[in-house]
């Protein structure tokens, strides 16, 4: 949405305003105000007309113009009902020289995850790939994916799901006993399941280009199961849904500008980014297995340390692991 778009929203949502007022306000003609507003009504924004003027009376559920609507962040917003993939867009538009862009689609039809392994992004969730360009060198790229993470989880709570982090960035519920319900409000419903059992609700992978002292973009892709069928994900993945475990739709634009304003707020203070991530992490402290590319590493999870590092105690001493597959084994029973 373009700048002069943005300043009639603001001004109907401050209304009723007259045509004349925002043609003189804006420094636009009469003719190009009207033209705005049927843009913004095309675009599903309820604006209505009277006496006094246009006030906007309602906006859209979902879409580019209502995400960016009150986003208290400097992204712009691309918005597509469906697309293959919101990663391979935003490189595309890293590719023409663009930055501060959030790719926002209902569906994927081709979506991918960490080791190429296939996504299911159905039509309801919140599929999306931040494209920005931070001044860091390549080694303190991980960051942005343990951001990324706080950044779902703290909009998943604030949503009403108890969302924690399995180390790097799986974003999990843990389900409780059937019948329970999560915080004080009687009308989140967990999803039912085997109690103690974590169920993912976040997929987060993180594509970057440039040279060893510095950045040139980062894309971080972020896939939320929000009011999608559980029927239409993958039961291999063991997936839940914010709408399954709330018992109710989430609000979707509400919940994306939430996750981008927390990234943004986080990148741009990276040094607060783990203490955040330890908040919500329900992975230190716990046995732990994790596949890396030098070998299996198993042990207590103690801490994680910058730019993204898991610390394991395996009892003959502590390991640093930078990437792999991380496992939470469960507690042997005593007899």
């Amino acid at each position: 949405m373009n700048e002069t778009r943005h300043r009639v929203l603001d001004a109907l949502a401050d209304g009723p305003v007259s045509g004349p007022t925002l043609a003189d306000e804006l420094g636009i003609s009469r003719s190009a105000v009207w033209k705005h507003v049927e843009a913004l009504r095309d675009a599903g924004f309820e604006v209505t007309s009277g006496e006094d003027g246009y006030t906007l009376s309602a906006v859209p559920e979902f879409g580019g113009p209502a995400v960016e609507y009150g986003l208290d962040a400097p992204y712009t917003v691309e918005y597509h009902d469906s697309i293959p993939s919101t990663n391979a867009r935003a490189r595309e538009l890293a590719a023409e020289g663009a930055e501060n862009v959030v790719v926002l689609a209902d569906e994927q039809t081709g979506g991918r995850g960490r080791l190429d392994r296939e996504w299911a992004s159905p039509s309801g969730g919140i599929w999306l790939s931040l494209l920005f360009r931070p001044d860091v060198p390549m080694a303190h790229a991980p960051v942005f994916t343990l951001a990324a993470a706080v950044a779902v989880a703290r909009a998943a709570r604030e949503a009403g799901v108890e969302a924690t982090i399995k180390w790097p960035n799986d974003v999990l519920v843990s389900v409780a006993s059937e019948g329970t319900s999560s915080g004080e409000d009687d009308d989140v419903v967990v999803t039912v399941g085997d109690e103690g059992e974590e169920r993912k609700l976040v997929g987060i992978l993180t594509e970057m280009e440039g040279e060893a002292d510095r950045v040139s973009w980062v894309v971080v892709g972020i896939g939320v199961n929000a009011n999608v069928d559980l029927a239409s994900l993958p039961s291999a993945a063991n997936p839940t849904s914010l709408e399954a475990v709330r018992g109710a739709p989430v609000d979707r634009r509400v919940f994306a500008q939430r996750l981008v304003e927390t990234f943004d707020e986080l990148s741009q203070d990276v040094d607060s980014v783990l203490d955040a991530w330890r908040e919500y992490a329900t992975t230190l402290g716990k046995e732990v297995r994790v596949e890396t590319p030098g070998g299996v590493v198993e042990g207590t999870a103690v801490d994680v340390q910058f730019p993204g590092s898991l610390v394991v105690d395996t009892g003959d001493g502590q390991v640093t692991v930078s990437a792999g597959d991380c496992e939470h084994l469960r507690p042997v029973a005593d007899d």
